[in-house]
């Protein structure tokens, strides 16, 4: 069994992508219009993450979740996430850049370290790359709640 992850990141970041892929579903653009809470995965819209008021729903969802991922697209201009923010949150934080084939994944990936991601995962969720080590990691910490 893996651990539920929550997703949280920007407005078309790839989360719901992301999503679909690890499910193993064929990827088709959805807009998540509020949170999907299903499985292992929870799928949050990203209005949530960008609307200071609709943030405390992701801080209640993250309880349900044993793992907190963070999402910036590569080809992303910003990040939203402050530096250090992780050390707010009493689960495990993991980085997620996705759209590695787009602009610049090591900024995104300096990005989410310096939010306080530990880890970090490259993923492309249309070819795949990436899905397999973020599926391994959601099995293999289980017990490390």
């Amino acid at each position: 069994m893996k651990q539920k992850l929550i997703l949280m990141g920007r407005s078309g970041s790839g989360k719901t992508t992301l999503t679909q892929a690890l499910r193993g579903q064929t990827v088709e653009y959805a807009k998540t219009q509020s949170i999907a809470y299903d499985d292992f995965l929870i799928d949050t819209p990203g209005e949530y993450m960008e609307n200071h008021e609709l943030g405390a729903a992701l801080c209640l969802y993250a309880y349900e979740a044993d793992v907190v991922g963070l999402l910036i697209a590569a080809n992303e201009d910003f990040s939203l996430f402050p530096p250090c923010i992780t050390c707010l949150v009493n689960r495990e934080v993991i980085g997620i850049v996705t759209k590695i084939d787009k602009a610049d994944p090591a900024r995104a990936e300096n990005w989410l370290r310096l939010s306080g991601c530990e880890t970090v995962f490259h993923i492309n969720s249309l070819t795949g790359e990436g899905i397999p080590e973020l599926l391994a990691h959601l099995e293999t910490n289980k017990n490390n709640i």
